[in-house]
């Protein structure tokens, strides 16, 4: 381990054209011991990030065990989101307010309790309950997780190490949640699922109580409360309006009317944020070039890859008649790719061309890698035809993630450093949200549409289903395909310029 005198903290990470620097500001941990913490914050993350699909593999073994219908079934999920997706905002504040580490320690003991409350429940109600507090310690912990990463790495090479590593984790956690999921519930039970996430939590806890600092700046920010409660209203509205919208018509009132309400709201909210006195997310936070490029980045990779994560899941296990353990094994090798490319991305890449065209190129990828899955058939096969765009798809996303996430957190004062993390967060979340709903809507619709007027047939079935996944992942590529149009226009031209004369600031 690199035990070398630490840097001194720079002032920020900022763009060229951007304002000047915000005052120094103490680091998130001890410096001597940064790659130890990466780790520690890489297990949070990673638990938070797998929490999304590792329990959509114990669904069907937990309904089984605690007797709920299939229209209650939607809820185990929904629970979790609405509760995660409407809180994240609050949640960075907090941790700008309190302090990163007793919010980080918070977080992963509460989201622990919840998780073993989730895997020792009895019933449908306590399982939805100990969802909803799995969401809320998470939107503590996912915000307070990244702000320590942005606030420890200060020295700007070790820096984009450290988010190519951290954003291989935030892209492929979701992967390793379905072979993680497969292997529990297969070998042992449902209730793994739930219960794996105290193992995670007591191995971060211990590391972050013996070498996280505090994090909280001098300067600490009041807490902006009509701006909570309009964003955190808004955001459950959405989350929820689309959420409902996988189960139910667009026509329905709980669907749209939720949704014009929380938009209303989140405008709202807007506005409020440029009168109050102490806004939950100043706009200097926003509206930067880079940083909303990146907020709008993760946004839509968060729409679009669930067209590789759900519906290919739902073609290998429903059309190849995979196990769920072989389901998520098949992802490894996306997930490989993504790991590399994060890292050579941040670390190379970015530094010597700058964010516009890595981005991009790599929202290209994944549309490309969307399109060729429509390609597939019932007669598929893994190595010559799902496993090749799987490999695109994880080259592009790799391209996304890590410089998203670190762009999205560069310049930052101290603190806003937990209101920007949260908004990463938020933007991924939400983006997951209605990428779901709109992609089963149109899933579904085109199933529909294919048995119009045929026999039921097996064989049409199965066809009827390959209509479906093949809708979702063409509009997963117009997803990826608006990110590319985004992300050229947004982002700013030209390779991150380190200056040794103001201080060590990295003007990007």
């Amino acid at each position: 381990m690199d035990r070398s005198p630490a840097p001194e903290p720079f002032d920020a990470v900022q763009t060229a054209g951007s304002s000047a620097s915000s005052p120094p500001h103490p680091s998130g941990g001890s410096h001597e011991h940064r790659w130890l913490i990466l780790g520690i914050v890489g297990i949070a993350q990673l638990m938070v990030v797998l929490d999304a699909t590792i329990v959509n593999i114990a669904l069907p073994s937990a309904q089984q065990d605690l007797g709920f219908s299939d229209g209650n079934r939607q809820w185990i999920v929904t629970a979790y989101a609405l509760a995660f997706g409407s809180l994240l905002l609050l949640g960075g504040r907090i941790a700008d307010l309190v302090g990163r580490k007793v919010v980080f320690l918070a977080g992963l003991g509460g989201f622990a309790l919840a998780s073993a409350l989730g895997g020792a429940a009895t019933s449908f109600t306590m399982l939805v309950v100990a969802r909803a507090l799995q969401g809320v310690f998470g939107a503590l912990l996912a915000p307070a997780a990244l702000s320590l990463l942005t606030t420890t790495f200060t020295d700007p090479k070790e820096r984009a190490k450290a988010f190519g590593i951290y954003g291989a984790i935030a892209g492929a956690g979701g992967a390793v949640g379905l072979l993680l999921g497969g292997v529990l519930t297969e070998y042992l039970d449902w209730r793994w699922c739930l219960y794996v996430n105290l193992i995670f939590a007591v191995l971060a806890m211990l590391g972050g109580a013996r070498l996280l600092h505090g994090g909280r700046p001098a300067d600490r920010p009041k807490l902006d409360v009509p701006g909570t409660l309009l964003v955190s209203a808004g955001l459950f509205c959405i989350v929820y309006g689309f959420s409902n919208a996988e189960t139910h018509a667009w026509s329905d009132v709980d669907t749209w009317g939720f949704l014009v309400v929380g938009a209303v709201l989140v405008a709202a909210f807007a506005w409020w944020q440029t009168r109050a006195e102490h806004p939950l997310l100043p706009l200097r936070v926003v509206l930067d070039r880079d940083r909303g490029a990146s907020f709008l980045a993760m946004f839509i990779s968060g729409a679009g890859m669930f067209g590789v994560f759900l519906f290919l899941t739902y073609y290998l296990q429903q059309i190849l008649g995979y196990t769920p353990v072989k389901t998520g094994l098949a992802f490894l090798p996306m997930v490989a790719v993504m790991v590399v490319i994060s890292v050579v991305t941040t670390n190379w890449l970015v530094p010597r061309f700058g964010a516009k065209p890595i981005v991009p190129l790599g929202m290209g990828l994944a549309a490309a890698a969307m399109a060729w899955l429509t390609a597939l058939d019932v007669h598929s096969g893994y190595a010559a035809h799902v496993l090749p765009p799987l490999l695109v798809a994880g080259l592009g996303l790799g391209l996304v993630f890590a410089p998203a996430m670190s762009m999205a957190t560069a310049g930052v004062a101290a603190h806003d450093a937990g209101v920007a993390s949260a908004m990463v967060n938020t933007s991924q979340q939400v983006g997951g949200s209605i990428g779901t709903a709109l992609l089963n809507s149109l899933a579904t619709s085109a199933a529909a549409n294919y048995l119009v007027g045929k026999q039921p047939t097996p064989e049409v079935q199965a066809q009827s289903a390959m209509e479906s996944y093949s809708t979702a992942y063409t509009w997963s590529a117009v997803f990826f395909a608006l990110g590319l149009l985004v992300t050229v226009v947004l982002y700013r031209r030209g390779a991150p310029v380190h200056s040794d004369a103001d201080g060590g600031t990295v003007h990007m």
